[in-house]
C-alpha cells in the first residue's frame, strides 16, 4: 500500500512538473535576415541569451551590423539626454547575443527554437527534423511564418505538443505585435510559455488558431488584392486607390504603396498557397496583373519597380 502510494505521488508530481510553464531565458533564432535579427535583438535586449544562426559568417556579420545600427537608433529615442546609458544598454544588449552557423551545435541547451528562414515548408521540414533529435526535450519549437500552417511544419518533428507559432511584424524592434499560434496539438503548456515569452519582450500578443494567414495577413492580403481587382477592372487608377484608402480609412499607406513595399513576389507566394488550400474561396483568387509584374521582376522598392518607380 504504502508502495503504492509513493508510486502514484511520484506520477502526480511528475505530471504537475510537465505541466508547468517555461520560464524562457535561451533562445535560439534561426534566420538572420530582417525578421531574425529583430527578433533577436528585442530578445537580447530584454534579458534572453540569444544565439542567431544563419548558413555563413558573412550573412551574420550584416546581421550583427543591422542589429548594432537598430540599436543605435532605438538608443537616440529611449535616452536621448543620457549618452552614457545608451551607450551601457547597447553593450549590455550585445553581450547577451552571439551568432553560430551550426544550429544543431547551439540547441542542445536552449528553451526556444524561433524559426525565421524562407518561405518553403521543405526547407523548414529539413531544419526542424534536423534539430527534434538534437534540442532537449523540454525545448519549444516555433515558427514566424506568416503564411504556411503551423501545423503541417510541426509535423516533421516529434515535439508537436511543444510547436507553436511566433508572428512578428516588420520591423521587429518598433512593432508591437506578435500573433501567437496555437496548433491542435500545441499543449496549454506551451502556448501559455510562448504567451509569456512574447510578453516579456514588450510585445502585445494577441491569440489565433492555425488558420490561413492568422489574423494579420488573413485580413490585410485579401484587402491588397481586392484593390489590384478594383484596378484590374479599370474601376480606378491605383493612384486614386492610394489616395482614397490614405484619406478616407485613415491608412498610412495606400495598398499599392504597401504591395511594394512588403514585395509583390511575397504577396504572390502567399496567395497563391492560400488559392491551393481553398480554391473555392474568391478572396484567394490569383490576379493577372500581380503574376505579370512578378514575371517581370517588377517586385517593388526592392527592385526599383513594381507597381511605381522608385528609380
Amino acid at each position: 500500500m504504502a508502495s503504492a502510494s509513493r508510486q502514484l505521488l511520484a506520477r502526480c508530481m511528475s505530471s504537475s512538473a510537465a505541466a508547468k510553464k517555461l520560464a524562457i531565458k535561451h533562445v535560439t533564432v534561426i534566420g538572420g535576415g530582417l525578421m531574425g535579427a529583430g527578433i533577436a535583438q528585442v530578445a537580447a535586449a530584454t534579458g534572453h541569451t540569444v544565439v542567431l544562426v544563419d548558413q555563413t559568417d558573412d550573412i551574420l556579420k550584416k546581421s550583427t551590423k543591422s542589429i548594432q545600427d537598430s540599436l543605435k537608433r532605438v538608443t537616440k529615442k529611449m535616452f536621448a539626454d543620457k549618452p552614457e546609458a545608451a551607450s551601457q544598454f547597447v553593450e549590455k544588449t550585445l553581450s547577451n547575443f552571439s551568432t553560430s552557423t551550426d544550429p544543431a551545435a547551439v540547441v542542445h541547451s536552449t528553451d526556444l527554437v524561433v524559426e525565421a528562414i524562407v518561405e518553403n515548408l521543405e526547407i523548414k521540414h529539413e531544419l526542424f527534423k534536423r534539430l527534434d533529435k538534437f534540442a532537449p526535450e523540454h525545448t519549444i519549437f516555433a515558427s514566424n511564418t506568416s503564411s504556411l500552417p503551423i501545423t503541417d511544419i510541426a509535423n516533421s518533428t516529434t515535439r508537436q505538443d511543444r510547436f507553436g507559432g511566433l508572428h512578428f511584424f516588420n520591423p521587429v524592434p518598433m512593432m508591437k505585435l506578435v500573433e501567437v499560434i496555437k496548433t491542435p496539438m500545441t499543449s496549454q503548456t506551451t502556448f501559455d510559455s510562448l504567451m509569456d515569452f512574447s510578453k516579456a519582450l514588450g510585445k502585445t500578443p494577441v491569440s489565433c488558431k492555425d488558420t490561413p494567414g492568422f489574423i494579420v495577413n488573413r485580413l490585410l492580403v485579401p484587402y491588397l488584392m481586392e484593390s489590384v481587382r478594383l484596378h484590374e477592372k479599370g474601376h480606378a487608377s491605383k493612384e486614386d486607390i492610394d489616395i482614397a484608402m490614405k484619406l478616407g480609412a485613415g491608412y498610412p499607406m495606400g495598398p499599392f504603396e504597401l504591395l511594394d513595399y512588403v514585395g509583390l513576389d511575397t504577396s504572390k507566394y502567399i496567395i497563391d498557397g492560400w488559392y491551393q488550400m481553398e480554391p473555392e474561396n474568391p478572396l484567394f483568387a490569383p490576379s493577372e496583373l500581380l503574376n505579370k509584374l512578378v514575371a517581370e521582376k517588377k517586385l517593388g522598392k526592392k527592385t526599383g519597380e513594381g507597381f511605381y518607380k522608385y528609380r
